[in-house]
């Protein structure tokens, strides 16, 4: 067993840091170290609200098959189909039902902490229970209306209108083989839930802390350390409703981040004399240069946030352990501070297991230094950093013109890149509908005949040109004749009637057929659980960002916070 695993299990099992493992639930991650001074923190009063996903589900209908879907059996499941189709006067609605073009389906979806009414989250959907549907590709799901729901009897009750959803069908574009079958009758409609109510976020104080006195000091501490704009006037981030709930928004810095920015809140002082933030300074300087404590005693000075607690994240850069200048560089930088800016760089590029929350960290930044190390990582062989540059980018700045792109069709982002580095396709099959390509200049080879959607054909078997086809019943047959670039002949499968999934469907046959020579990836986004060991630190040369890789089962340390809502997959 190497030694630090060592001294981390002996640690745990006399309690004392069980905060050093990742990997968690976000309550589970808030717990931290005491600090040995005894400050009041905020997290010794209250706990977080709101952090939990909510589950919203809905029955809905499928429309658009070609033939795969079926005439549901009598369920709770077509009982409330029914009913919702006659809430919106649908005129014959089991002759609808029974149409092989149709399906009925479930969907899901989870909405995230901190989401607002309007904000977009992603949609599951899936077959009910002896559904003999054989595929969902080129579906399309009408609008439904999506509560919390509960079986009780026979019925199905629901709960208050939470969501609406509805959208394209993405049917998983990496799945071949045997699993094609299976993944055919399930998919996902990216963004195509859309919140009708704001979620609440905030704290509630523990039973035996509750009165207004206590509240109020915790809102007014929260709102000293941050602050946003409101109309044009500055306003502190917290208010306390009650004596038992003090209300939060997430300031703008954390806003993909809210899990880091709930564990700063809880790690201010309450209340704390000078003399008293000079000791407890001192002690966190010595945490944070101990592995086992570096990521504590890092996110602490950051909830101080003054020059002097700045001043121990910098001398924290200086250790020879990398944990330890990653945290210190890691809370730097949410302070906007430059100085920590090369080591993120290299951690994004070098190190999956501190992957996500250095891109994290730097897209939080208004800093051309961290602008200009995320373009160089846009350049990267793993197409993991890459992307992940590019997301960290967009979340920085969407209006910058290297990463802008354009809403192509009115259904999805679409992004050339006019970037060095391999040739690359990215496609998301998780949060917004998103096409990446990296390098503008790629062109597929010929001949190829792909499927793009159930109607429409892209030919390229004859000359050095593409001809992409949609022939639908009773509508005229569409045609566009382009070059062999891939972006040309991406815009024209939108431009005959395609749409996101048409798109992916095409592509991924293509680069499975041999047509498309550049690297073809799906949701290269970093993960959370990946080993950091420190007695075998390298460079990623790219084999380590494959998609299907799970986290490792002997995972040695690894990085003390949860993933970024930047790179989750509920978002």
């Amino acid at each position: 067993m190497p030694y630090r695993l060592l001294v981390a299990t002996l640690v745990v099992m006399t309690g004392c840091a069980s905060s050093i493992f990742r990997d968690r639930t976000p309550e589970a991650a808030l717990d931290e170290l005491t600090d040995e001074g005894g400050t009041p923190l905020v997290g010794d009063f209250a706990h977080p609200y709101g952090l939990l996903p909510v589950k919203v589900e809905a029955v809905a209908l499928v429309t658009g098959l070609d033939g795969t879907g079926e005439d549901p059996p009598q369920s709770p499941q077509r009982a409330a189909l029914l009913d919702e189709m006659a809430r919106r006067r649908v005129e014959k609605p089991n002759e609808v039902l029974s149409s092989p073009d149709t399906a009925l389906v479930l969907l899901r979806g989870y909405l995230p902490a901190g989401i607002q009414k309007g904000d977009p989250f992603d949609i599951e959907v899936h077959l009910a229970n002896r559904s003999k549907t054989t595929s969902l590709r080129g579906g399309w799901v009408l609008e439904s209306r999506m509560t919390e729901l509960a079986v009780l009897g026979q019925q199905i009750r629901a709960g208050h209108v939470l969501a609406t959803g509805e959208g394209a069908v993405l049917v998983d574009p990496s799945a071949d083989g045997e699993d094609a079958a299976a993944a055919a009758t399930r998919g996902r409609i990216l963004g195509g839930g859309v919140a009708i109510k704001s979620r609440p976020l905030g704290l509630v104080l523990a039973q035996n802390h509750q009165s207004i006195r206590m509240s109020t000091s915790i809102s007014k501490a929260i709102s000293t350390r941050f602050q946003t704009y409101e109309a044009g006037h500055k306003v502190g981030v917290s208010e306390a409703k009650t004596e038992e709930f003090v209300e939060l928004q997430v300031h703008p810095r954390y806003k993909d981040n809210i899990g880091r920015f709930i564990r700063v809140v809880r790690s201010l002082a309450v209340s704390e004399t000078p003399s008293g933030l000079q000791q407890r300074i001192q002690l966190l300087e010595k945490q944070l240069l101990d592995p086992l404590t570096a990521s504590n005693a890092a996110l602490r000075l950051e909830a101080i946030g003054d020059e002097s607690a700045i001043g121990k994240l910098l001398v924290g850069l200086e250790s020879k352990d990398a944990e330890v200048r990653f945290y210190a560089a890691e809370a730097l930088a949410y302070l906007d501070q430059t100085e920590g800016v090369a080591f993120l760089i290299a951690s994004a590029r070098d190190e999956p297991a501190f992957r996500a929350h250095a891109l994290t960290a730097l897209s939080a930044m208004d800093d051309v230094v961290a602008y200009e190390g995320l373009r160089s990582l846009l350049e990267s062989q793993s197409a993991e950093t890459r992307y992940g540059a590019f997301r960290a980018l967009w979340a920085m700045n969407p209006s910058d013109p290297m990463i802008r792109g354009e809403r192509l069709g009115g259904q999805f982002s679409y992004h050339t890149l006019d970037t060095g580095g391999p040739p690359m396709v990215h496609a998301t099959r998780s949060g917004r509908p998103e096409l990446v390509l990296f390098g503008a200049d790629q062109k597929f080879q010929l001949p190829m005949v792909l499927e793009a959607g159930s109607d429409i054909l892209v030919n390229g078997l004859t000359g050095d040109e593409v001809t992409i086809s949609r022939f639908r019943a009773g509508e005229p047959n569409r045609k566009r004749t382009v070059t062999t670039a891939v972006d040309e002949v991406v815009r024209a499968i939108v431009e005959v009637g395609g749409d996101y999934p048409d798109v992916v469907q095409a592509l991924q046959q293509a680069k499975n057929d041999g047509a498309l020579p550049s690297r073809f990836a799906v949701d290269a986004i970093p993960r959370a659980g990946r080993e950091y060991d420190p007695d075998d630190a390298k460079s990623d040369d790219g084999t380590l960002d494959d998609p299907a890789a799970g986290p490792s089962m002997d995972a040695d340390y690894q990085v003390g916070t949860p993933l970024p809502d930047l790179f989750s997959n509920k978002k």
